[in-house]
């Protein structure tokens, strides 16, 4: 049997240079498609964008991070605020801020004024055990427009209000009707507000006295007692009114009203 021609350096060198040159060409193509991939975590903040960008565009840039992980997670979505925050950032995504909040001074209407009750003790173990009341003033292309609340501090929810053009007792004791119609009228509730003329006006007590509540009142000057009312206003304004244009009453009162009923108290 003959033996078998040894193979020549000269071949063995030709097969390993042919080799290395396709090694050499597989690995530059592989590095190039590589550039042009995206890879696990990328695709992961583009799915994650897409969807905190539309979510943030459906709450009218009204959330922030914390608020739209909530509003997420209702829908179905498991994500922590964290990621939320990181890609709102990425986004260049910023929910709409409040002016700087000007504390209005009280007016010196000589009427009687409640002991303060609540004492910044905003802890209620169930509804109706204590209510805070306040007004705010909402501007609109035909001249202010007055906001009056009633707030449950069990469920935070605004369980009465009341609107109109003129800032009076009347719209004190319509937001406080409001309460105690969808409440049943309970008794023996803390109703907290401040020292302004329309909460220590005699209608407005007449009516606490009427139904068995309890009327409490601030500190004077001190907004931290009726620091709830104050969270809600502030709330409301930022994400309902901030960069909104009311040339009208109607059209604000419109926007107030979604925005309690089907925003706010949902």
């Amino acid at each position: 049997m003959l033996a078998s021609t040894p193979p020549t350096s000269t071949g063995v060198f030709n097969r390993a240079l042919s080799s290395l040159a396709i090694a050499c060409i597989c690995k530059r193509y592989v590095w190039h498609q590589r550039r042009h991939q995206i890879n696990r975590r990328q695709r992961f903040h583009l799915v994650c964008d897409n969807v905190f960008r539309e979510a943030f565009s459906d709450a009218k840039q009204r959330y922030g991070a914390p608020r739209l992980t909530d509003e997420l997670r209702a829908q179905g979505y498991q994500f922590n605020v964290k990621t939320v925050a990181a890609s709102l950032r990425r986004q260049g995504l910023r929910a709409k801020a409040s002016r700087r909040f000007r504390p209005v001074s009280y007016r010196k209407h000589g009427l009687p004024v409640s002991e303060n009750l609540l004492k910044q003790d905003f802890y209620a173990s169930g509804p109706n055990q204590k209510w805070v009341g306040d007004i705010t003033y909402l501007r609109t292309g035909e001249g202010w427009l007055y906001l009056a609340v009633v707030i449950d501090l069990w469920s935070r929810s605004v369980i009465g209000w009341s609107m109109s053009s003129r800032m009076t007792a009347q719209l004190a004791c319509d937001a406080l009707q409001m309460a105690l119609w969808r409440r049943k009228c309970p008794e023996n509730v803390i109703v907290h507000t401040d020292r302004g003329g329309q909460y220590c006006s005699t209608d407005y007590q007449s009516l606490l006295k009427r139904h068995n509540l309890r009327g409490s009142m601030s500190a004077r000057g001190c907004c931290y007692d009726n620091a709830c009312a104050e969270s809600f206003f502030h709330t409301l304004k930022v994400e309902c009114i901030h960069g909104e244009d009311f040339v009208s009453r109607e059209i604000m009162r419109t926007a107030v009203f979604n925005y309690i009923e089907c925003d706010y108290n949902r």
